[in-house]
C-alpha cells in the first residue's frame, strides 16, 4: 500500500524549529512571571468628624478688694515736768557765773589714756633671718665659751643635743626662751641660761623692717 502523505506534510524535519520555538516562549513566561508584582489592597474609612457646637462657658470676673492701709499712729505727746527750784543737780561742771571777757580759762586737758600697742606677729620665715653677731662660727664659739656641763649629767653620762626656741625681738635682745626637745641631767636648764644670755643678735627683716622671729637653735653637749 503506498503512502499518501506529502513530503511537506512531514513535521519531523520541522521539530528541531520547533522545540527552540517553545523554549523561547517558556522563557518569556517564566521572566513574565518572575517580575510581576502583586498589591496588597487597601480599604480606607472615611471617618466623619461631627463638630459639637458647645456654648461658650463666661468665667466670672472676680475684684480685689483693696483694703485700706492702716491710720497712721498717733503722734506722741511731749510731757513737761515742771521742777521747783529747790531740786538740787549733781554735775561736776564749775560755772563761774560772775565770768567776763577778761577771766583766764584753763586750757582743757583731755584724760590720759593708755596706748595698747598690739603685739606684733612672729615670723618663722623672712627675706632676712637673724644672725648672732659674727656669724655661725661666732656662735659655736660663744656656746662652746659659756656652757658648763652639769654635774649630773657627767655622773650619769648624758650627752646629746638640746633644742632650744626663742624670738629674737626687732631690736636684737632674745625672748621667750623654752626647750622644744631635752635631755635631762641638768643639760636642758643651762642650755636656757646661756641662751638667755647671749648678747644681743642682728634682727630679722621682712620688706625692710625688723619684725620679730621664732628660732630653733641645737645646744650640744658632749662628754670629753
Amino acid at each position: 500500500m503506498e503512502s499518501r502523505k506529502t513530503p511537506k506534510a512531514d513535521l519531523e524535519s520541522k521539530k528541531a524549529i520547533f522545540f527552540e520555538f517553545g523554549l523561547v516562549i517558556a522563557l518569556f513566561i517564566a521572566l513574565v512571571s518572575f517580575n510581576y508584582k502583586s498589591y496588597e489592597t487597601k480599604t480606607f474609612k472615611i471617618i466623619q468628624r461631627k463638630v459639637q457646637t458647645a456654648p461658650e462657658e463666661i468665667v466670672p470676673i472676680t475684684e480685689q478688694k483693696v483694703k485700706p492701709p492702716p491710720p497712721p499712729p498717733p503722734k506722741a505727746v511731749t510731757q513737761i515736768k515742771i521742777v521747783s527750784n529747790n531740786v538740787k543737780v549733781n554735775d561736776n561742771v564749775d560755772i563761774d557765773v560772775e565770768a567776763n571777757m577778761n577771766t583766764k580759762v584753763a586750757d582743757y586737758v583731755p584724760p590720759e589714756q593708755e596706748d595698747s600697742v598690739p603685739e606684733q606677729h612672729i615670723f618663722v620665715v623672712v627675706e632676712q633671718m637673724p644672725r648672732f653677731p659674727g656669724g655661725q662660727a661666732a656662735l659655736m664659739k660663744y656656746l662652746a665659751t659659756h656652757i658648763k656641763y652639769p654635774e649630773l649629767a657627767k655622773e650619769s653620762g648624758i650627752q646629746g643635743r638640746v633644742f632650744i626656741n626663742f624670738v629674737v625681738e626687732p631690736d636684737g635682745h632674745i625672748d621667750h626662751v623654752k626647750v622644744l626637745r631635752g635631755i635631762g641631767g641638768g643639760c636642758d636648764e643651762e642650755a636656757v641660761r646661756v641662751v638667755k644670755s647671749m648678747p644681743k643678735w642682728i634682727p630679722g627683716k621682712q620688706r625692710g623692717k625688723p619684725v620679730r622671729v621664732s628660732f630653733n637653735l641645737p645646744v650640744k653637749f658632749t662628754l670629753e
